[in-house]
């Protein structure tokens, strides 16, 4: 019988970057503000965005800058989002020894700075994977590939890579399970969004029924129902008269909020090194109404996880009427809840979660 496992509450600094473009804080402001308001102890930061001069330009004086800042605010490094980006050059795409080298430097600097994790992105293939494997044994960093809507835990991309993680049987090589994979509803939040921009009540009733249509059917299983799907949002925006809103439908409805069961993560859930505990908002009776956040801690906390979940909150693309601090607030207070109904605990102590962190990616997967 599985243990229950004791989740390690976090936040990544992506939730606050309206605040963060806004300059209302920099990136030592920041952090001093997540400890301060106890969103941690588990940190996490986007490389492109958070650090200047990413990956080339990261000196050793900022290194023991950031370490010392995180170790006098007591928080505890949990994953450094790190980006594939195989199309930066206008001529061609990357081939295979420049991607290597383009991801080595940046898990190098994931390790200078502390973190155990890097986030990897979805394009990257098994081959590409086992390629990075090196990379990750000589830095000693796990490399957790994110899960993120419009895939899916049992997505056949997804289980390509889990099938590879099994034949190579490396505790470093895992997934970051991003709960925009399985959203249950259309984010109100972002319905009042579309109103405020003038879409009539008519139109937005239309897109909550198609997102729901695909909800019912199940989540996309290749690219090309994935491809279908957009093309529909877009041309449900035209007929209506609102072509200016068809491509934010179709990123929005295709690419945030991902209609897959929760038991998809099942499939994967031994792999499972990092969560992103995506959401978009906070109701008047303190729930997130499109992520089932408590379906989703109790599913992690009956299979035994004890990793971090970094609050993810995806809202600020747009919603610049509440405060992003407050939404976090709520949002955490459903993952303790949550997790004490589930008959175990959020970890909020810094000295238990590094404890707890070192064990669960140390590890291995089988056995």
């Amino acid at each position: 019988m599985t243990s229950p496992g004791t989740p390690i509450q976090g936040v990544t600094l992506y939730s606050f970057t309206r605040a963060f473009h806004g300059r209302e804080y920099d990136l030592d402001g920041l952090i001093r503000k997540v400890a301060a308001e106890g969103f941690g102890p588990g940190l996490e930061i986007i490389g492109f965005s958070s650090l200047r001069g990413f990956p080339d330009r990261v000196d050793d004086n900022f290194v023991g800058q950031f370490r010392d800042l995180v170790a006098e605010v007591d928080l505890v490094p949990t994953s450094l989002a790190v980006n594939v980006d195989t199309g930066i050059r206008r001529d061609r795409l990357m081939n295979h020894d420049e991607l290597v080298e383009y991801m080595r430097k940046q898990i190098e600097v994931a390790a200078r700075l502390g973190f155990p994790i890097a986030r990897v992105q979805i394009s990257l293939t098994p081959d590409a994977m086992e390629s990075l494997l090196p990379v990750a044994e000589k830095y000693g960093v796990t490399l957790a590939l994110e899960v993120h809507a419009d895939q899916h835990g049992a997505h056949e991309r997804v289980l390509a890579l889990r099938d590879r993680y099994e034949k190579l049987d490396s505790p470093l090589l895992g997934f970051t399970a991003d709960w925009g994979a399985t959203v249950t509803g259309f984010a109100p939040s972002l319905l009042e969004a579309y109103r405020r921009r003038g879409a009539s009540e008519d139109l937005l009733q239309q897109v909550v029924d198609l997102w729901n249509g695909f909800y019912a059917e199940g989540p996309p299983n290749t690219q090309k129902v994935h491809g279908e799907r957009f093309g529909a949002f877009i041309g449900l925006a035209a007929r209506n008269g609102r072509p200016d809103l068809g491509i934010d439908f179709a990123i929005n409805g295709t690419g945030l909020f991902g209609p897959a069961p929760l038991d998809t993560w099942l499939e994967i859930m031994p792999w499972v090194r990092h969560v992103h505990g995506k959401f978009f908002g906070i109701d008047e009776n303190g729930e997130e109404p499109s992520v089932p956040v408590r379906g989703l801690v109790r599913q992690l906390v009956e299979n035994g996880y004890s990793g971090a979940i970094s609050s993810e909150y995806e809202g600020w693309h747009w919603n610049n009427w509440q405060d992003p601090f407050d939404i976090i607030r709520g949002e955490q207070a459903v993952q303790r809840s949550a997790a004490a109904n589930a008959g175990s605990a959020m970890i909020t102590d810094p000295a238990e979660a590094r404890r707890i962190l070192n064990s669960h990616l140390a590890q291995p997967v089988r056995g």
